[in-house]
């Protein structure tokens, strides 16, 4: 079904944009200041889609800490999306919000509480709950596994993000799995040798 027209749509298109203009400059040699700048613009304007949105649009909780964590501020991303999931909301997407809030906030059991939950969704969802599960561990190995794992599924589709190759989920994950010394240094054209 495709979402209904108004004002949580235009910032969610926008954010995209942002976001996937902020992403080709980080990977692609650019300023990364400024695009990590960018990519908490492209934070707030997913923040602003979701409180606009319709009840249970949790891609946009997704999308925001995803920008925020890349953009190098997630700590206020993370407690607001804590914030705005009900303890009884267990879709696979906000389930994959209330992961990637609960990492940032260094709760790893809340971490691997909510990878699980994700199960149920996509391959994709499936994929990322692995990585999860890793850096939540602590487990090196598993977690460069799933990371691999994830840019090879975005090199294979090549449409991710309106048509941008960027494997943002990867890029991402590196940023969060990096303080834990986690980090696999992925070797990717769609990533930068380890994160910038």
């Amino acid at each position: 079904m495709p979402l209904a027209e108004g004002p949580h749509l235009d910032r969610l298109r926008e954010a995209i944009e942002v976001e996937a203009a902020a992403q080709r400059a980080l990977l692609g040699g650019g300023d990364g200041a400024a695009a990590r700048e960018e990519m908490l613009r492209a934070s707030a304007l997913y923040r602003a889609s979701w409180e606009s949105a319709p009840p249970g649009s949790y891609g946009r909780l997704i999308g925001m800490l995803k920008a925020a964590v890349i953009g190098g501020d997630a700590a206020g991303a993370a407690a607001y999306a804590r914030d705005a999931i009900p303890a009884d909301a267990t879709s696979p997407p906000a389930s994959y919000a209330a992961a990637l809030a609960a990492l940032v906030a260094g709760d790893d059991a809340a971490a691997l509480a909510a990878a699980e939950r994700m199960r149920a969704g996509s391959e994709p969802f499936g994929r990322a709950a692995d990585a999860i599960v890793g850096i939540a561990r602590r487990d090196g190995e598993a977690y460069a596994a799933a990371a691999a794992a994830i840019v090879a599924d975005f090199e294979r589709r090549a449409d991710h993000l309106t048509g941008v190759p960027i494997a943002d989920t990867a890029l991402m994950l590196e940023r969060l799995a990096e303080p834990r010394g986690l980090a696999a240094r992925l070797r990717s054209p769609l990533l930068p040798s380890g994160a910038t």
